[in-house]
């Protein structure tokens, strides 16, 4: 029998860290608790896989706070303070805390002292002025090291910088994504005619960036690259989701400006992702920051579609340049429209990083590992 966890995550929307959380939970879903602190799509995913899930909500004030704040304000704190009372009563009913975001880790931290249980972070960031705060940043090392008894880093990048800004390495393990192969593997060729036919695609090679849209993750990068790549299309799957309605207007604005109108196709959240990658022809990566882990990046290769990422944070980790995918600077569209071309102009070569990348993907980025290695954590935190 596992051992019984509350997990806690303050969103309910959908990104990396809640889609690999979902199998760990669903894994612990006869024993444990998740805790959201927001409605949304992922708490009808962990229904749905049969996870208990119980809603309390964050709170306008505390929703509010963002990576950059410096100082959350009175309002915020008081609801920390008001969640992690609610919390430390369920956490009296489990053996262990388990917060899968920032927000959820300090509530956590708060609430373990409160009911004396044990707190374990998912560190699925980097903790860098480029993304945080220093006030985030200082918050965070500081619960890491005297609150919480582990750390489970999405890589040995977001490990690296915790202890590079003060964390105790000795709390910190590293746990890779994993990521199922079969929904990949489930499209048919006449899935692919069909999207084409849905976007009036014809017989145009297309591209695809994958993930919400927000400045760091670069889709103003993959426009100006697509000016220097005339006949090519680009989806642009994902959606603002964190306050970055300002950022999505701008990529319309420059498409526009750019003359892309009738190349470029926002398609917004979609539920059939593994049937767009497989009908790119080239899946790229354009984060203009580092990126902790690159979820993406792995996708792309199950869906065996060459992929083109950015060479920075976890991303080197996943990707062996010119053997599984193709890295290039960040910010760089010169060198990324350089490296597409070269994809489309030589399908040999393309062909032969996305089957490299497919067989390195699956055997090192499973669900099974994950689960295995996160259990493998919490068991001996909750155990102890």
């Amino acid at each position: 029998m596992r051992s019984r966890i509350l997990f806690l995550d303050h969103v309910g929307a959908l990104g990396g860290a809640e889609l690999a959380m979902l199998d760990v939970a669903r894994a612990y879903r006869e024993t444990s608790t998740f805790m959201l602190f927001s409605d949304g799509p992922f708490r009808e995913l962990l229904t749905a896989a049969g996870v208990r899930v119980e809603i309390l909500e964050g709170g306008r004030s505390l929703h509010g706070v963002r990576r950059e704040t410096r100082w959350p304000g009175v309002g915020a704190a008081l609801r920390v303070v008001a969640l992690a009372w609610q919390v430390a009563r369920r956490a009296r009913q489990h053996d262990a805390i388990h917060a899968n975001s920032q927000k959820a880790f300090v509530v956590a931290c708060l609430a373990g002292v409160l009911a004396r249980r044990p707190v374990i972070w998912d560190l699925n960031d980097l903790l860098l002025p480029e993304h945080f705060s220093r006030t985030n940043i200082v918050l965070d090392v500081v619960l890491a090291n005297h609150l919480a008894v582990r750390v489970i880093a999405n890589s040995r990048a977001s490990a690296d910088t915790l202890v590079a800004q003060g964390g105790r390495a000795a709390k910190v393990r590293v746990v890779y994504n994993g990521i199922d192969p079969a929904p990949f593997d489930a499209v048919t060729e006449g899935d692919i005619a069909a999207a084409r036919d849905e976007l009036g695609l014809d017989g145009a090679p297309v591209l695809g960036v994958f993930g919400r849209l927000a400045e760091w993750k670069g889709q103003h990068v993959a426009l100006a690259a697509l000016a220097e790549l005339p006949g090519v299309h680009l989806l642009l799957v994902g959606d603002a989701l964190f306050g970055e309605q300002a950022y999505a207007a701008s990529l319309r604005r420059q498409v526009e400006l750019l003359g892309l109108g009738d190349r470029v196709h926002f398609l917004g959240f979609r539920a059939d992702i593994p049937r767009l990658m497989r009908l790119v022809r080239v899946v790229l990566h354009t984060s203009t920051a580092p990126e902790p882990f690159g979820r993406v990046i792995v996708e792309g290769m199950l869906a065996r579609r060459p992929v083109v990422a950015t060479r920075a944070g976890g991303v080197g980790e996943i990707v062996t340049d010119g053997r599984t995918g193709v890295l290039v600077p960040s910010g760089d569209p010169d060198s990324l429209a350089a490296a597409v071309e070269r994809l489309l102009a030589d399908p040999a070569w393309a062909e032969g990083i996305a089957a490299a990348g497919r067989a390195d993907a699956e055997s090192r980025f499973t669900v099974e590992a994950m689960v295995e290695s996160m259990t493998q954590s919490m068991e001996e935190v909750a155990r102890a």
